[in-house]
């Protein structure tokens, strides 16, 4: 057996583990280990038969294993969303025992109190924007045919104002989701951009993907943000871009820097 570790939760006392799912397939029920002052391990035995690095290495060219896992780790660690902070650890930390996890650590127990103090009490919430092109272009087509009507320019046909839209498409999409960032991250103590290979981005159910961004943002300003992204989310679809916003989430993307 070993001593798998889903994360450090911050909290005045012991979290209770009522609520908390059971873990990793075939892992031991999950408990908690007193790390230092106001810190806990969460933690769970494993049997090396099945989480033993020679079996890990069989399992990661099994997305159905890996994925499994993956959900089950995450749910014990959103379990703890409550608490004053949670701070996930990788998927298969493993050590060989409970001392040999507690002693390593409390030898980064400098690094663990730096994220904690900055990410206490705070939630990350995730955007991602999709681009209907059709639907963009449409509306970009009629928007130019209107103004060249009023403006008394001469009348363009419907398929050559879609053929100029489409052309102007991919710089109006990057102004587009560089403003909602901007505006997004101003609203949030931090912000990040996920890597997106291409824009107006790479197809995605729904569209093309033109934004994948987390943001960090206090508790007590979870509303203030949900109600921002609702407006911008109505707001930009008229432009045919479909705005997502998920969480709130353990500090996922954030607890690694």
């Amino acid at each position: 057996m070993a001593t798998y570790v889903y994360g450090v939760v911050a909290a005045p006392r012991a979290p209770r583990l009522t609520r908390v799912p059971a873990g990793l397939p075939g892992a031991g029920r999950v408990r908690v280990l007193d790390l230092d002052r106001g810190l806990y391990l969460v933690a769970a035995d494993v049997p090396l038969a099945r989480y033993g690095e020679a079996a890990i290495q069989r399992g990661l060219s099994d997305l159905e294993w890996v994925s499994r896992a993956a959900v089950a780790h995450e749910a014990v660690v959103e379990s703890f969303i409550g608490a004053t902070a949670v701070l996930p650890m990788k998927l298969f930390t493993i050590f060989n025992n409970d001392a040999r996890a507690i002693e390593h650590m409390r030898a980064d127990r400098s690094r663990l109190n730096a994220l904690v103090k900055r990410l206490a009490n705070h939630h990350e919430w995730g955007m991602r924007v999709v681009l209907d092109r059709t639907r963009a272009v449409e509306a970009a087509a009629s928007k130019r045919t209107k103004t060249d009507r009023r403006s008394g320019s001469a009348y363009l046909s419907q398929k050559k104002a879609q053929r100029d839209a489409e052309v102007e498409l991919a710089d109006r999409a990057r102004d587009a989701v560089a403003a909602l960032y901007d505006r997004l991250a101003s609203a949030s103590r931090f912000a990040r951009l996920r890597s997106v290979s291409e824009l107006p981005g790479q197809p995605t159910q729904g569209g093309s993907l033109l934004l994948d961004a987390a943001f960090l943002v206090p508790r007590s300003r979870s509303s203030t943000f949900r109600a921002l992204a609702a407006r911008e989310a109505r707001a930009m679809s008229k432009q045919g871009y479909g705005l997502t916003l998920s969480g709130p989430w353990p500090p996922y993307t954030f607890v690694q820097s």
